[in-house]
């Protein structure tokens, strides 16, 4: 009897840590910036910029929201830097009190707008900038001033090599929904990946042949990795759904990130906006 007791809860022990966990469901919106502040590499010009609070365009918004809400996300996070968390806490209760007027930025008239849907308390901030490599920063603070200058036209001049792979824009001519669909679409985030491994990616020095791919590795791979790791920092239950709401060039390594991760599962955003 003794013996069958054992083997019931050896079996028992076994099957209970055999069961796979759930996954966190994980929905990923790649986004161009509403309030094109142009802080990119690549600019928009203003005759192709929108003005999102213009009377034509609050009726869309209001419509992609009501479809990203049928993800019922539990938890939305945003690119904004953990350090102004209180700031958008602040901000975010302002409007669910009614005493903020939402700006431009698809922060506000999306993540905003979808948390109070779902009745949430707050927006997660976990955005981050990456860690360089100490043997840049001489070249990158400006220490040495000549290699500075030189670094900067060459990474200034990437604009016009890599803008040929950025397809025109059709938020103005086809609605923001279209733009957001494109921009989602799989081969078009591949492309935008592209444009990493070009450009800067190939500037070298006289003292190191990898300058390019040294400087990318900690300005786009380090920086997305910290921004996954910020957000496997909200400790979510399985139970939770994630939306991600960040520019759409992040997509490619997020998106793959979430993908590859034993916890998550990634959905396909244009499932929901299409």
């Amino acid at each position: 009897m003794k013996f069958n007791v054992t083997v019931l809860l050896t079996l028992l022990i076994t099957a209970t840590f055999a069961q796979p966990q759930k996954k966190i469901e994980v929905l990923t919106l790649g986004s161009f910036h509403f309030a094109f502040r142009n802080l990119d590499l690549i600019k928009t010009s203003t005759d192709d910029q929108i003005d999102v609070l213009e009377p034509k365009y609050p009726k869309e918004i209001e419509e992609i929201n009501e479809l990203i809400a049928k993800f019922k996300p539990t938890i939305i996070v945003i690119e904004r830097d953990p350090i102004k968390q209180a700031k958008y806490d602040s901000l975010y209760n302002k409007y669910l009190e009614g005493h903020y007027k939402l700006g431009r930025d698809e922060v506000e008239q999306i993540g905003f707008r979808i948390a109070r849907m779902m009745k949430l308390k707050t927006l997660y901030c976990v955005n981050d900038w990456g860690s360089n490599y100490e043997m840049l920063n001489p070249v990158l603070e400006g220490k040495d001033s000549l290699e500075n200058k030189k670094f900067m036209n060459y990474f200034n001049k990437c604009t016009d090599t890599i803008k040929q792979y950025f397809p025109k824009p059709i938020f103005k001519t086809k609605g923001i929904r279209a733009e957001l669909i494109k921009k989602n679409n799989s081969n078009n985030i591949k492309m935008d990946f592209g444009t990493y491994l070009i450009g800067v990616f190939k500037y070298e020095t006289k003292d190191n042949e990898f300058f390019g791919p040294d400087f990318v590795t900690g300005w786009w791979f380090n920086r997305n990795l910290r921004i996954f790791r910020n957000i496997q920092k909200i400790n979510a239950k399985p139970t939770d759904r994630i939306l991600v709401i960040f520019g759409a060039g992040h997509m490619t390594l997020l998106n793959s990130f979430f993908d590859s991760s034993p916890e998550y599962k990634l959905q396909k955003v244009n499932e929901y906006l299409k």
